[in-house]
């Protein structure tokens, strides 16, 4: 492993434990016994508005295309199921976390 492979490699750990601790303090608050229907798709609009979901698809993209590129035989044993999550992530993510706080809290954030 290079020098420059290896400050990249702990650059993405870095930042993959940054997010890992910032969606286990999310995912601590959603299972707090006391969170009602309200709150609950208060956190649900605030999820889809400040998780940058095309970002995070854009990531997994960019490794499949990477993965595409490096691949043995080129056959997409990598790269195909990595496009797959990348279909997934944006499979309207944001309008069914809006469709759940809508069943929530009806009458909650209307704009």
């Amino acid at each position: 492993m290079t020098g420059a492979t290896r400050t990249r490699l702990e650059r993405v750990r870095a930042a993959a434990g940054i997010a890992a601790l910032a969606f286990q303090q999310i995912e601590d608050d959603l299972n707090a016994g006391d969170v009602d229907a309200r709150e609950l798709a208060a956190i649900l609009r605030e999820l889809q508005e400040d998780v940058d979901v095309p970002a995070l698809e854009q990531m997994v993209t960019a490794a499949a295309r990477r993965a595409e590129q490096i691949e043995p035989d080129h056959d997409g044993d990598a790269s195909c199921p990595l496009h797959e999550a990348s279909a997934l992530i944006t499979d309207h993510a944001g309008q069914r976390l809006n469709w759940a706080a809508r069943s929530l809290d009806p009458q909650g954030d209307v704009a």
